[in-house]
């Protein structure tokens, strides 16, 4: 590990990729300001209590002590650098939206230390450090490789993963110049125990979230579509894929769904889609992927229609259990979860909606798994949270379900269906 010639850190922003940062940065020794203007974030972690649910944090609650979470940016005068984790999300036409990070940049001039490095681990599109954050500190008459350094390094996290995590996940890394890129490369060697990559620019760094998670988009939206085509054909697309994958090259297993969620995967594409339409260029593979990973939450509303219909029910009326809200498996991240589309075409369609996530209980109408079977005449799995696993499909049919979508293929299709309750997957019957 490289000797920390830095040992000042200030995270602006204490989510889901700040925090796990935090931690690492304090577990490796260094002196950690955790920046942001959530009053109840702050104080959950000043009483060492995670504001999210992560396995990670979990496992080191200890460290929450070590780090000093505050919402006055005057800490960031003591850092030697500052790393910028805010959220970049889009609006409702899918174009990104930069004010959480060209705040932060703000902030961070006004409590400038000279010197400092500055990192951006927020996902951007390409362009947006030399394009955007770099002109505010040039308007403030600040000079790059005088004043200060600016670097990205995307974030790489997996929330819930039980093996990678901020401190073995390989990362990308580019600068605007290359003092800038060193001081940063002995940081990250510092608290991150897997190669660094370092890239020619710092636009090469951005591209490379954006490109890692439309790989994924695109790859996803084509099971998806290959789903609503086998489903005609009366193919498990599972089975097929999963033969597939036996190909031991050439090959890389997706699996369809109920859509597509989190923070990166159906956002990060439109970042690349907007930019290079500024440069006169047509993503139209990235948006028809984006298009058929939108669909999925409608698809598999009209699934359980068609299983309703089959069992002489109306979709007005009836009781639709959604099992899972977040948009993965067990964690509490409610970030483009396809629950919220899935719910919200389930209430245009007059269905009495009961909600239950065990992770996202306020959120939930019920306290308990046993009381949502009770409620609940027909059940669309959104969610593989283990607890929903778990359950013996024996208790479907004792609590009179009659009919279960199971929007990621994770239940026992066969069994569910001998008890004579009736099943429809994402691309299996």
């Amino acid at each position: 590990m490289p000797e920390k010639k830095n040992k000042i850190i200030t995270i602006i922003g204490l989510g889901y990729v700040g925090l796990p940062l935090a931690i690492r940065a304090a577990e490796r020794g260094y002196e950690v300001f955790g920046f942001d203007r959530d009053e109840k974030k702050i104080n959950l972690i000043k009483k060492g209590k995670s504001p999210f649910k992560e396995n990670f944090i979990s496992e080191r609650k200890e460290l929450l002590g070590k780090i000093t979470a505050t919402s006055d940016a005057g800490v960031i005068k003591k850092s030697d650098i500052a790393i910028v984790c805010v959220p970049t999300p889009v609006d409702e036409k899918f174009f990104p939206i930069l004010d959480p990070l060209i705040s932060a940049a703000e902030i961070i001039i006004k409590n400038r230390k000279p010197g400092q490095l500055i990192v951006i681990e927020s996902t951007i599109n390409p362009g947006i450090c030399e394009e955007v954050i770099m002109p505010i500190f040039q308007k403030a008459g600040l000079k790059e490789g005088k004043d200060f350094y600016i670097a990205h390094c995307p974030e790489r996290i997996n929330p819930g993963d039980p093996k990678w995590n901020v401190t073995n996940i390989p990362r990308v890394l580019g600068a605007s110049s290359k003092k800038g890129l060193e001081i940063a490369k002995d940081f990250y060697e510092s608290i991150i125990d897997a190669p660094i990559k370092l890239m020619a620019s710092i636009k090469e760094a951005e591209a490379c979230k954006v490109v890692e998670n439309s790989f994924r988009d695109i790859n996803i939206a084509f099971v998806n579509e290959l789903a609503k085509s086998f489903d005609q054909m009366n193919i498990n697309v599972k089975n097929v894929i999963d033969g597939a994958a036996t190909k031991p090259f050439a090959f890389m297993a997706h699996y369809p769904g109920r859509g597509v969620g989190g923070h990166c995967i159906p956002v990060d594409p439109y970042y690349l889609i907007e930019r290079a339409k500024e440069s006169g260029f047509d993503h139209k593979f990235l948006r028809v992927a984006r298009e058929i990973n939108n669909s999925m939450p409608n698809y598999t509303v009209e699934l359980m229609q068609d299983l309703l219909n089959g069992a002489g029910l109306a979709m007005k009326g009836t009781a639709v259990g959604v099992m899972g809200l977040s948009y993965k498996a067990n964690v509490d991240d409610l970030r483009e979860s396809p629950a919220i589309k899935i719910i919200s075409e389930l209430k245009k369609k007059g269905a009495k909606i009961v909600r239950y996530d065990p992770y996202i209980l306020k959120l939930s109408d019920v306290k308990n798994l046993k009381t949502f079977l009770q409620k609940s005449q027909a059940i669309i799995l959104v969610t593989n949270h283990k607890e929903f696993m778990e359950i013996d499909p024996k208790e479907f049919k004792k609590n009179k379900i009659v009919a279960i979508v199971d929007g990621m293929n994770a239940l026992p299709a066969e069994k569910i269906k001998k008890l004579g309750i009736k099943y429809h997957g994402i691309g299996r019957k």
